[in-house]
């Protein structure tokens, strides 16, 4: 029990920030769009890279870091991408109601969530390095253990991001809640851009 609880504050310690890929379910979640999907897409691929730490990949990321580059800037270009997006979307304000709001296809939800994830290098550092090292300096039987917690604390936080969001929907009645929301995500779309590319 004491692997799985040290697994489960480590994972939540490193998930419950500001970024990127909890930007967007919060957003999706308010919207009410695809959070099933997104909710689970999210902890799987957060699962994915725990397991392959513990497995050992995050010796693969030590031994090359062009790997890690590589993932850098194209992670870099994605934000910018993304952060001009949601600097239009405050910009052009008024429109921006759940009601009005268009919808991304679930298609568009998934290719936007996988490559929030995939595309950041912070995720591997965080899940398949610090995770993986933090679990393989337990004795062999309890790594798993640890792992599984550190899993489980990517459930609860996307599950309470996703569905959670909902109980905010009064405050994003209005549509100037919208572009302050919009346009605190484009800014920390472009921090981390930036913080990709000098960090």
């Amino acid at each position: 029990m004491e692997s799985a609880f040290a697994g489960l504050v480590s994972g939540m310690a490193l998930i419950v920030a500001i970024g990127a890929q909890n930007a967007f379910v919060l957003r999706q979640g308010l919207q009410r769009q695809h959070v099933g999907l997104l909710v689970s897409v999210c902890a799987l691929s957060d699962a994915l890279l725990i397991a392959a730490g513990i497995a050992g990949l995050g010796v693969l990321f030590d031994r090359h870091p062009t790997l890690l580059a590589i993932a850098r800037y194209g992670g870099a270009a994605f934000l910018f991408a993304y952060a001009m997006l949601a600097a239009r979307r405050a910009w052009a304000g008024a429109r921006l109601t759940l009601e009005q709001s268009a919808p991304l296809s679930a298609r568009s939800a998934l290719l936007t969530a996988l490559a929030l994830t995939f595309l950041n290098p912070h995720v591997y550092l965080d899940t398949v390095v610090l995770l993986g090292a933090l679990a393989n300096q337990r004795p062999e039987q309890e790594r798993w253990v640890f792992g599984g917690g550190a899993m489980l604390g990517s459930v609860l936080w996307f599950s309470a991001l996703g569905y959670g969001a909902r109980l905010l929907a009064p405050v994003f009645a209005k549509p100037v809640a919208w572009r302050v929301l919009d346009g605190l995500i484009a800014v920390v779309m472009a921090a981390l851009g930036f913080g990709l590319i000098w960090g």
